[in-house]
């Protein structure tokens, strides 16, 4: 099928001089005036591969023409070559304004009016055709994006569960409700913010904020393999016991380690790093690595002062809980280890949130008795 060119002039012989010079290649369509252009235009747009349009006509002129083409996005299609007496610059330059792709003066010469149309029409199809491509290309890439986000939204889902999973084995096996997982996870995120907000150069996005919070959870899970006369004795852990009960870090990362493959990367390497660096302070006096300053992983550091926080105002085996106030002294204080003076700052900025929290808990275990 041959390509449409429409050639609207009010003069009858101009419209069959160009009628004969393109139509050996072409599909001539001819209208006498705009009027007749734009009833054209209303009905066959899709199959009209160029316009020639004469500006100066009775009743519509070429101008109007060009409008309604502008208003309905036509000019964007369809290539207009405008051939006109207008000798005037600025008539010219106003045409091309409007949108139309080249200006050719009356009297014209058959031979540059052909080669003009067959230049703007291979143009106008060549760009018609990446136009399209591209939009086959950019759907194509948005149902794929849609299916990455599907299959990243499974694959976080999948990391939580298994976390939680292990999470609750733990408490489980402290002989804990379960409410120590929930409040270090709030605990956590509430700081973490914090030190997204005043310290940038953490590195601390909402993504990876996420990512520090769901592991959260796991900072214990070496508790598993601490045998139940220590890990449950009620009283005052002695030099060698507590000795071994230190050895819950490398042992989660142990575990951890021979689950490896089963989540993702991310929530691996963060998983491992609070494990085996949540009891590591900041004066190098922490264990099993003795890390000093920031050689502890941030996420290690957050859940460090989430963790003694929630182990001080909560009941344990061994104690009973600590009133808020005088727990969040104690860590000021550095009687719990030594904390970053950032992440500090962050925490005495953050004491109405996490007194907040406690006693939200306090009240839900209240109402469940």
């Amino acid at each position: 099928m041959r390509e449409k060119v429409l050639i609207v002039d009010d003069i009858e012989l101009n419209r069959g001089i160009l009628a004969v010079a393109l139509g050996d290649k072409y599909e001539v369509i001819q209208a006498a005036d705009g009027e007749q252009a734009i009833d054209i235009l209303k009905s066959e747009s899709e199959g009209i591969t160029a316009m020639l349009l004469d500006l100066i006509m009775p009743n519509v002129d070429g101008y109007a023409v060009l409008d309604y083409m502008r208003e309905h996005g036509l000019l964007d299609r369809i290539p207009v070559i405008v051939i006109s007496a207008e000798s005037a610059r600025d008539v010219e330059v106003k045409c091309l304004e409007m949108g139309v792709t080249d200006f050719v003066r009356k009297p014209f010469d058959i031979v540059t009016v052909r080669r003009r149309v067959k230049n703007t029409v291979d143009l106008f199809m060549y760009k018609n055709h990446l136009e399209d491509k591209v939009r086959l290309q950019t759907r194509e890439l948005e149902e794929k994006n849609k299916l990455f986000q599907a299959q990243a939204e499974q694959i976080r889902e999948t990391n939580e569960k298994i976390v939680d999973v292990l999470g609750t084995v733990v408490e489980y096996r402290n002989l804990e409700s379960g409410e120590h997982i929930k409040r270090v996870k709030e605990f956590t995120n509430i700081l973490a913010e914090k030190a997204a907000e005043k310290y940038p150069e953490y590195g601390l996005t909402p993504e990876k904020i996420a990512v520090i919070v769901a592991a959260s959870p796991l900072h214990d899970i070496g508790k598993i393999a601490i045998k139940d006369s220590v890990l449950l004795k009620p009283g005052r852990l002695t030099d060698e016991e507590f000795e071994y009960m230190k050895t819950h870090t490398t042992k989660g990362c142990e575990i951890l380690t021979q689950i490896a493959g089963t989540w993702s990367e991310e929530y691996e390497k963060i998983s491992y790093e609070i494990c085996r660096h949540h009891h590591e302070r900041y004066d190098g006096k922490g264990y099993p690595d003795g890390l000093a300053g920031e050689d502890i992983p941030i996420s290690a550091q957050l859940v460090s002062i989430a963790d003694v926080y929630d182990a001080l105002v909560s009941d344990r085996v061994y104690k009973k809980a600590i009133e808020k106030g005088k727990a969040y002294q104690m860590i000021l204080d550095g009687e719990c280890g030594t904390f970053s003076p950032r992440l500090i700052e962050c925490f005495k900025e953050s004491r109405q949130e996490f007194e907040e929290l406690v006693c939200r808990y306090e009240m839900k275990k209240e109402n469940q008795i």
